[in-house]
């Protein structure tokens, strides 16, 4: 069915297809409509940050952002969906255009800039939703809010996702909000994480559940500072650590159309880089904290390479894009 429909997504511009293709999910997924899309695949189960995943292939935060599709996604045969990113208020994101196809390189470039309708807005998706399955949630911070104040922001979308979530990750990877990245060094880094922890173990103490929280992190951190993050992360005793975003690096998509547009690219220029992020960042937590990889998997023989080189899990986001589902089966037969 996708094979068919991709030509005509791909005649549009990349955002209006976008969300042409949510709109479509959104109104379909509770009715016969799904068959469309619906596929059953094997059970694969993994336990990972304490929780029973079904399989191990999950669908990556950025392309339901409000949550709107999850019941669409869970009848693909995902193993767990992330949503978001969400932020406390919502915000239009970036000016478009924002979003560029690089069809020869199977690449995504995107500066959407958290464009969301905030956090209650997406708590609402998640009651409708019919999905009891494994849902993450993806949390950020305004763009207006200050640097200094960014703890603030992740902590009332901590409290605010908290009862419907069953882990949550802390996005401080994503390269199209100015400042967010820096939270990824030293003393802010510290700060974000500690009271992160605390108010987890706040929230676990009231609820009587606890949710795990997982951070994402950049491919485009050098050795010193995967070794940095890696003990950061397990020295606040973080839950998870998701490997990684989007990369700023053009080498690889140099001289193709749109390669020049600012944002963070995703896609199969995306595979080494993010692999070997992982695989440095796996030898410094030895076993220690279970790793989430994504970042240019499009396919099996990349996504047993993830696997071999530390993930616990994987998720796809562009490959899907130019794939469709049938790539969630074709991956789950050869992992």
């Amino acid at each position: 069915m996708y094979s068919l429909l991709r030509p005509i997504l791909f005649s549009l511009d990349a955002e209006t297809a976008h969300d042409v293709s949510l709109s479509a999910l959104k109104n379909t997924q509770r009715t016969p409509l799904k068959a469309l899309y619906a596929q059953s695949v094997s059970d694969k189960p993994v336990e990972v940050m304490g929780l029973t995943f079904p399989n191990p292939l999950g669908l990556a935060a950025g392309l339901d952002k409000n949550g709107e599709c999850i019941d669409a996604f869970a009848a693909m045969g995902f193993g767990f969906i992330e949503v978001g990113t969400v932020t406390p208020k919502p915000q239009p994101g970036n000016d478009k255009p924002r979003l560029f196809r690089l069809p020869e390189a199977n690449a995504i470039i995107n500066r959407m800039g958290f464009n969301n309708k905030g956090v209650d807005y997406l708590v609402e998706q998640v009651k409708k939703a019919h999905y009891k399955g494994i849902l993450g949630i993806n949390i950020g911070k305004n763009k207006t809010t200050p640097e200094e104040q960014a703890l603030e922001d992740y902590l009332i979308c901590l409290r605010k996702v908290y009862p419907y979530a069953s882990y949550i990750t802390v996005n401080i990877s994503s390269p199209n909000t100015p400042g967010l990245r820096d939270l990824q060094h030293g003393d802010a880094l510290q700060t974000l994480l500690t009271g992160l922890k605390q108010a987890q173990s706040e929230l676990a103490e009231k609820s009587g559940r606890y949710v795990p929280i997982a951070v994402k992190i950049a491919p485009d951190l050098d050795d010193n500072e995967i070794a940095q993050m890696a003990d950061a992360l397990m020295a606040s005793k973080m839950d998870g650590v998701i490997a990684t975003n989007t990369t700023l690096d053009r080498a690889l998509v140099e001289g193709l159309e749109h390669a020049d547009e600012a944002g963070g690219l995703s896609g199969q220029p995306l595979t080494e880089k993010s692999d070997q992020v992982l695989h440095k960042l796996a030898r410094h937590l030895d076993g220690k904290l279970p790793i989430i990889g994504v970042g240019g998997i499009d396919g099996p023989q990349a996504a047993r390479q993830r696997m071999d080189s530390g993930a616990n899990l994987l998720q796809v986001y562009s490959a899907f894009i130019y794939q469709g589902p049938s790539l969630i089966t074709k991956i789950l037969k050869h992992i």
